[in-house]
């Protein structure tokens, strides 16, 4: 049996936002497994147990750029330590400077990005004397560049959401999509893009559920499909609710216009990393490989 520490508990319920005896008791049932732990509360508590997935203490920009003939162009994140930073206009400079400059020359990844040349240097060398300067560390997080023969669309919120959209139809059509998934945050296009262990997750955390409702196994089934099809409705773009009109679906909107969407990315600041904001500053030094 694992030992259940103080800072195991402490760590499941600033995931989940549940009551610490209910985080002791869930650790002990899965024996110091902290995922196992979290899908256990979600089986006892429901939705209140994951409502906390989505907070970050991560700060930093989402950088965003649409080449002139709007076929090419890019996301990007920016980690730095405190939001302070990230209002600051040598670093917003430099996230779309980024930005415009991965669009330009399709680097193949981070690390191919941080050795292109910018300024009097490269990126990297930007981007260390930028540390130096502002007092911060700073991270190139990810990226994503799309390509086209349709057109591209963006949108950015507060610098901390942004959407980059493939899609052919009116302009309208693809600022109105772009809006729609960083409002609704969908984890694909359609069923077929939500990641295999996503769906396994739900299918099991559905299976406990209906379980105990003492049901007949054929009635479990049901509920169990049943559950994993509205989660899937709720998470892929074509099948959710148009925020501009919940009475069709964004496949349906799509239609009406005679538009269509290929691909799309959406990058959140900080999406993903679970990190007390004491120890921010120690995983960008690691993300940037110790350099500063």
């Amino acid at each position: 049996m694992a030992q259940i520490t103080a800072s195991m508990v402490k760590e499941l319920r600033e995931k989940t936002d549940a009551p610490m005896m209910e985080c002791k008791k869930a650790l002990t049932e899965a024996d110091g497994d902290l995922a196992r732990a979290e899908e256990i509360l979600r089986v006892k508590l429901g939705n209140k147990a994951s409502k906390a997935a989505a907070r970050v203490t991560a700060e930093g920009l989402i950088g965003l750029h649409i080449s002139s003939d709007g076929k090419s162009g890019a996301v990007v994140e920016v980690n730095c330590e405190t939001d302070f930073v990230a209002k600051n206009d040598d670093f917003i400079g430099f996230v779309n400077a980024l930005a415009a400059l991965i669009t330009e020359k399709n680097p193949a990844d981070v690390a191919a990005l941080n050795d292109l040349p910018m300024g009097e240097g490269t990126v990297e060398t930007t981007r260390s004397t930028l540390v130096g300067k502002i007092g911060e560390n700073i991270s190139v997080r990810r990226f994503q560049r799309f390509e086209t023969e349709n057109q591209l669309a963006s949108y950015l919120h507060g610098g901390r959401i942004g959407v980059l959209v493939d899609f052919s139809g009116a302009d309208e059509t693809g600022k109105d999509l772009a809006m729609h998934i960083a409002a609704t945050k969908p984890k694909a296009l359609d069923a077929s893009g939500v990641p295999a262990d996503v769906i396994a997750t739900e299918r099991s955390v559905a299976e406990q559920k209906a379980a105990e409702s003492g049901k007949p196994a054929e009635i479990v089934a049901k509920m169990v499909e049943g559950s994993v099809q509205k989660f899937l409705k709720e998470v892929t773009l074509l099948s959710q609710p148009f925020v501009k009109n919940d009475k069709q679906s964004v496949e349906q909107m799509l239609k009406e216009k005679g538009a269509s969407i290929s691909r799309f990315a959406l990058y959140v600041v900080g999406e993903g990393i679970e990190k007390k904001s004491e120890d921010f500053a120690a995983e960008v030094a690691a993300a940037a490989g110790g350099n500063a």
